[in-house]
């Protein structure tokens, strides 16, 4: 067999699949000097999965973050985009305060 190229037009899906996930949305400005982070909690899983879900996150609202303790920390109150886009991922997600 030669090189095979496959066709340019193909489209591969970069988001790995994730176990359905049960996960809290909650938004929290304390101990941030005032600035508003959104936060993902309740993963169950490894680590690098979480990473992996945390950098498909921050990609979908444009916007920096981190995981800390479990949680996903995402800068800015994107509740709303965030929710939206784990629903479409698969995952039942509870919004959790205001």
């Amino acid at each position: 067999m030669e090189g095979i190229v496959p066709d340019k037009q193909e489209t591969v899906s970069h988001e790995p699949n994730f176990q359905k996930q049960y996960l809290e949305a909650h938004f929290s400005k304390k101990g941030r000097a005032g600035k508003v982070v959104t936060l993902i909690k309740g993963f169950e899983g490894e680590t690098e999965n979480l990473k992996e879900l945390a950098k498909i996150l921050k990609r979908t609202v444009n916007t920096g973050g981190s995981v800390k303790n479990g949680e996903i920390l995402i800068q800015g109150n994107f509740r709303d985009q965030i929710i939206e886009k784990l629903h479409a991922m698969g995952h039942e997600v509870k919004r959790i305060g205001g």
